[in-house]
């Protein structure tokens, strides 16, 4: 089949007098229908030239379902008199939550029934729900574009009986005040930016609502929610560098909200609230990595702030709970978690002991304030997904639950390991890997080397039921934490972002050339993964060292950097100016320039590309992709794959249902496997 060719209508972008000629600028017209009629040929071309891997596709697919239990049911939490859970069906794409009242042996009511509730519709998803604090009614939002943009809805649980109250275009969050009949929710702009609170009143027109907040800084966005103690109802305004709360007594939901404290440029802070205190998280006054202050409820500006656990040059404070005995707080040292349990009065001060090289650890739902058990999270690349309940007082840890792999699994079969690269700065930077015992690192090991990199985000060492079918067959998956992440603290991320973003596509090409050097794979073997600005990663490594890489797999790429940072009418822009710098300033615009995928796009050779996309993603627009992809096949010089496959129901997430999500990644697997 003869490979799809954009048309070229030459568009003029001129910055700072610099002249871009954009040919595939038109891509971005949706509605045209020749962008659609590309986007389907180039889809039509991915499967023609792919259809040798069907078989395989059907076999990988076959394997990962093979290994879920299809009738799941989560480990029942208890809040306010019921035990709440989720739980799946046989051979049902959603999840069903329900609840029991009082124990288990009740009998459940079915809150929400995500399979009939998806009937009619191509993607379907359930943003979150929230219950009346009299435990009657069920607030619950509904996304079925894939844009992220939320109704909300309102029932009675008991009769089941769903209210006229239908709130349109919000973030899918909402909070319920104490009276049981008024809810806080965020809703969103033009832009999709989340900048408006509004106040609802139970069965009246939601066109009324009442505007509570507006934010009017267009780098801020603003959600609402309620503290543990369920007293106060607050309002979070937040940036890449600032914060400000705004809160308001739960009880009294039509008094006015009060600012906690007011922002300052480079102070971020998050509130919890226990007694007749509030506890901060902040880097205020120089703590880079964080510190917990403590101040009355009633004196909540910065200057009566007392300090309750010091900022610390080495370890980054991520987040704490409160318990009426103990305070946990979640710390990252070294690029890994550790879950610190401390009591009030200093008497006992420690970490739990997660016993492995490399893994991820965090705090679950702990609503009860005068319990002394904490319940956490954990998993490693070699430990599935586990639940476990830890005794403050007894120090015992009990195992609650743990994700089964039907058909067995042994985790001593599999083996990780945790490296360190030098970078070019001759900073070290951690690689997490896993493979299949016995491997022998003799170089000719096919290996994905998996990225992120961005938004302080930090990509942790995960377990995933899928990745064994890469692993069984003699992968190596290799995750490279690299800086714009927060992996080994605050400046971690300060030193891959604005004009040191060079550093996250730079650490990743040294960790590539690490895994080579130590055996584990070579260049003709080695695979690069990321997704979003994970594709921009990879997008920037194909550019810069495109003879390092087998092949990449782009998700949903952020690639076009420069002309997305220009448009302010594009979701996320305006508000990411602190990541990226704002590209009308021509000190950022010459720098991203410099590294953008898109622009970068040369006459050489690159290697193996699939790259996918969702033509409602509301994050990564499906023309950065589509455009990206048009311009590598007009300049690139070799005959490897470019694949472009856009689906056209999703967005950013991809396909909503458990199992339509695993045919993206088993075309993803095929894809690796064919190209070895």
């Amino acid at each position: 089949m003869e490979k799809p060719i954009a048309k070229k209508y030459p568009r003029e972008l001129i910055t700072h007098g610099d002249l871009r000629i954009d040919n595939y600028y038109w891509l971005n017209e949706r509605e045209n229908p020749e962008v659609i009629e590309y986007l389907e040929q180039e889809n039509l071309y991915q499967e023609t030239m792919m259809k040798d891997t069907e078989q395989l596709q059907d076999e990988i697919y076959h394997e990962i379902l093979g290994r879920i239990k299809q009738d799941d049911v989560s480990y029942p939490l208890k809040r306010n008199g019921y035990y709440y859970y989720s739980r799946y069906e046989e051979g049902k794409e959603y999840p069903v939550y329900c609840r029991r009242k009082d124990n288990m042996d009740n009998p459940e009511q079915i809150l929400l029934d995500g399979n009939k509730m998806a009937e009619g519709h191509h993607y379907f998803d359930i943003g979150a729900y929230s219950i009346s604090p009299d435990n009657r009614l069920i607030a619950y939002s509904i996304d079925t574009v894939s844009r992220r943009q939320y109704n909300i809805y309102v029932k009675d649980i008991e009769t089941g009986e769903i209210f006229n109250d239908e709130i349109k275009n919000t973030t899918g969050n909402m909070t319920w005040a104490n009276d049981n009949a008024t809810i806080f929710y965020s809703e969103k702009d033009e832009s999709l930016r989340s900048c408006k609170i509004k106040r609802h009143r139970l069965n009246e027109d939601s066109e009324k609502d009442e505007l509570v907040y507006f934010e009017e800084d267009t780098a801020f966005n603003c959600y609402v929610g309620k503290t543990k103690s369920r007293r106060y109802i607050m309002i979070v305004s937040e940036s890449t560098l600032s914060s400000e709360v705004r809160y308001v007594d739960a009880d009294r939901p039509y008094d006015e909200f009060r600012i906690f404290q007011k922002r300052q440029h480079d102070m971020l802070y998050g509130i919890g609230h226990y007694g007749d205190s509030f506890y901060i998280l902040t880097n205020a006054e120089g703590a880079k990595n964080f510190k917990i202050m403590k101040t009355p409820i009633d004196k909540t500006e910065k200057e009566n702030w007392v300090e309750l656990m010091a900022h610390r040059d080495d370890v980054l404070i991520e987040d704490f709970d409160l318990f009426s005995e103990y305070l946990v707080i979640e710390e990252r040292h070294e690029g890994l978690v550790k879950i610190r349990i401390t009591t009030w009065d200093g008497a006992e001060d420690y970490y739990l002991d997660f016993g492995e090289p490399s893994y991820t650890a965090y705090t679950s739902a702990n609503p009860d304030f005068d319990s002394h058990t904490l319940r956490y999270g954990y998993n490693s690349m070699t430990t599935p997904s586990s639940l476990y309940e830890y005794d403050m007082k007894e120090r015992k840890t009990t195992l609650l639950k743990r994700q089964e792999i039907v058909g067995g699994y042994e985790p001593s079969d599999y083996v990780t390991e945790r490296h360190y690269a030098t970078a070019h700065d001759g900073v070290k930077v951690p690689i997490s890997l896993v493979y299949k015992k016995g491997l022998v690192k003799n170089g000719d090991n096919p290996l994905v080397l998996y990225g992120y990199g961005s938004y302080g985000s930090s990509m942790d060492a995960y377990f995933s039921t899928p990745r064994l079918s890469l692993l069984n067959r003699g992968f190596v998956w290799a995750i490279a934490h690299i800086r714009g992440g927060e992996e080994m603290g605050r400046q971690w991320y300060e030193d891959g972002k604005l004009l040191k973003k060079k550093n996250t596509f730079l650490d990743f090409i040294s960790c590539g050339e690490y895994l080579v050097k130590e055996g584990f794979t070579n260049n003709k073997k080695m695979f690069a993964m990321g997704g979003s600005a994970g594709g921009l990663l990879v997008g920037a490594v194909a550019n810069m060292a495109p003879q390092m890489w087998r092949g990449i797999v782009a998700q949903v790429p952020f690639v076009d950097v420069v002309t997305t940072m220009l448009d302010e009418s594009i979701p996320l822009t305006t508000e990411e100016y602190d990541e990226w710098g704002n590209p009308n300033v021509k000190e950022y615009y010459d720098y991203m320039k410099s590294y953008s995928p898109y622009d970068n796009v040369d006459r050489k050779e690159y290697p193996a590309m699939l790259v996918t996309t969702g033509l409602h993603d509301s994050q990564v627009q499906y023309w950065e992709p589509a455009k990206w992809v048009a311009k590598l096949r007009e300049l690139k010089t070799d005959d490897n794959p470019l694949y472009l496959k856009t689906n056209m129901d999703f967005g950013h997430g991809g396909a909503s249902g458990r199992f339509e999500s695993i045919k993206e990644i088993a075309l993803e697997y095929a894809f690796l496997i064919r190209s070895c």
